[in-house]
């Protein structure tokens, strides 16, 4: 975001609210399916540990709500035990699941919008960021970075880079990920998902 959270509140209680809303639901949402995927799989671990919710102090908890309201980064984690997985490609299915939620989640906010662009500007403007943001989260997670989910599914698909986010160059990853969405890679991230976004509204549109 190009502003705090709590700034947005602050100067625009409406708009800050429907960000902080729809960022917190998404989240918990692609952690959810993290979770039940990997139950699908065999692995009962997130159930356990009461992952199997969309309960954002479950998903994120309280430091990254902090986070998110005061620095404008959040993040969600599902604990997964692989050894309890039954197939070769469960651990890749599991990576995939989360950003696989946020296309869906991308899609049916952008079909809301689409709905709404004549009937209600709310529901237009909540259905629009809440398609860019899933956008933007889809692009980043599948970053070939440690901890993303593209790091994940990648080192299913090459298992020699296993090792490599345990390593100085996993530490080192994690601090350029960090700088990257500080920086402008969060910038080209959203103009990204904005484009895509308009095209995807625009499509359905057209065949509503």
């Amino acid at each position: 975001m190009d502003n705090l959270f709590i700034n947005t509140l602050m100067s625009n209680p409406r708009l800050g609210a429907i960000w902080l809303a729809v960022v917190i639901f998404s989240i918990s949402c692609h952690e959810f399916a993290h979770a039940a995927v990997a139950t699908i799989e065999g692995d009962d671990t997130a159930a356990k540990t009461g992952h199997l919710t969309l309960n954002p102090l479950r998903q994120m908890g309280v430091i990254s709500l902090l986070m998110l309201l005061f620095i404008g980064i959040a993040w969600g984690q599902v604990p997964v035990n692989p050894a309890n997985l039954r197939r070769k490609t469960s651990r890749l299915l599991v990576s995939l699941a989360g950003v696989g939620m946020n296309l869906v989640l991308a899609v049916l906010f952008l079909f809301v919008a689409a709905l709404s662009v004549e009937r209600s500007h709310l529901f237009w403007l909540i259905g629009l960021i809440g398609g860019e943001l899933n956008l933007a989260l889809l692009l980043l997670n599948l970053l070939p970075v440690p901890p993303l989910d593209g790091f994940t599914a990648c080192r299913e698909i090459f298992p020699g880079l296993r090792r490599m986010d345990t390593t100085e160059f996993g530490r080192g990853a994690m601090l350029v990920m960090i700088l990257f969405i500080f920086s402008f890679g969060s910038i080209w991230l959203f103009q990204i998902s904005k484009w895509a976004a308009n095209k995807i509204m625009l499509f359905l549109i057209g065949v509503m």
